[in-house]
């Protein structure tokens, strides 16, 4: 078995990370840098490290309890405001006080105004999901949210939402990598002018193995984890990946230079095998407390 080649590309400072323009002419970078599971005593290290390393957009979320340290990194960075894009999400056990929760959140990381606010997850047992999108498209027509979203939405969420929203969501962001495609559902949201932004985009790790990803790897000398980077680049996708380490972030952001054929794309979409890693979002009812 052929190891895993050596990087041979590191992200330069003068990268260009390509842009994704919302249905609302806002500009989100399409590759930022998730936090998920990030230790909150270690966050703004961590953020620091990324915003460091040439990363612009930066994903958190109530439910990560690392709001604070992101904001202390944006504030320790000396970077203006207006070259930062930060997203945060409302938590599933505050959809019937979203305004509060905002604020709350607003608060945590030192920000007047965030530039997409997301519905983490529908949550659809609760009913409270188009509640909460009537208060986002409130704080949005105020100036407080640049753009507002959805998480975890499939098809029939989207249908329920879209009924009665006034806004269309300009995100949705949802588990999405080669294993777990979820191209119905992508093809949907596109559809209805909603972008496409990817979690867990290496399968939480699972994908970097896969047959069709080593061999582009080595073939280009690049790492797996830029391979489907890459391919997630390539559909248009908006992509959060997260590390801790430094050099792999920046191995991480140098896929923006990589560019793939339509015959590797294939390669790699040929993997599909419906393996969601994550919670269902048809049934998810987690607080997020």
């Amino acid at each position: 078995m052929s190891q895993t080649p050596e990087p041979t590309t590191t992200a330069p400072q003068s990268l260009e990370i390509p842009g994704v323009t919302l249905n609302n002419g806002v500009t989100i970078p399409q590759l930022g840098f998730g936090v998920f599971q990030v230790p909150p005593a270690e966050t703004q290290r961590i953020v620091e490290d990324a915003l460091e390393a040439g990363y612009r957009h930066i994903d958190t979320a109530a439910a990560y309890r690392n709001e604070e340290g992101v904001g202390a990194a944006i504030a320790a960075s000396g970077i203006p405001r207006k070259e930062l894009f930060i997203t945060t999400k409302l938590r599933n056990g505050e959809q019937g006080s979203a305004a509060e929760a905002f604020e709350n959140s607003r608060k945590a990381l030192g920000l007047d105004v965030i530039d997409l606010y997301l519905i983490h997850w529908p949550v659809p047992s609760q009913g409270l999901f188009t509640e909460a999108w009537r208060t986002m498209e409130a704080l949005y027509v105020e100036g407080n949210i640049r753009a507002i979203g959805v998480s975890n939405f499939l098809e029939d969420h989207l249908d329920t939402l879209l009924a009665k929203a006034g806004i269309v969501p300009a995100v949705n962001q949802v588990e999405l990598h080669p294993t777990f495609q979820q191209s119905v559902l992508a093809e949907k949201s596109r559809s209805h002018g909603i972008a496409v932004e990817a979690y867990s985009p290496l399968g939480q790790g699972a994908d970097l193995n896969a047959q069709a990803v080593t061999a582009l790897a080595e073939d280009r000398g690049a790492t797996p984890a830029q391979i489907i980077l890459a391919w997630h680049l390539a559909a248009g996708t908006i992509v959060i990946p997260k590390s801790a380490d430094s050099a792999r972030m920046r191995e991480n952001l140098a896929a923006a230079s990589i560019s793939l054929s339509a015959a590797d794309v294939e390669s790699i979409n040929a993997l599909e095998a419906g393996t969601r890693v994550g919670a269902d979002p048809a049934v998810a009812a987690f607080s997020q407390f």
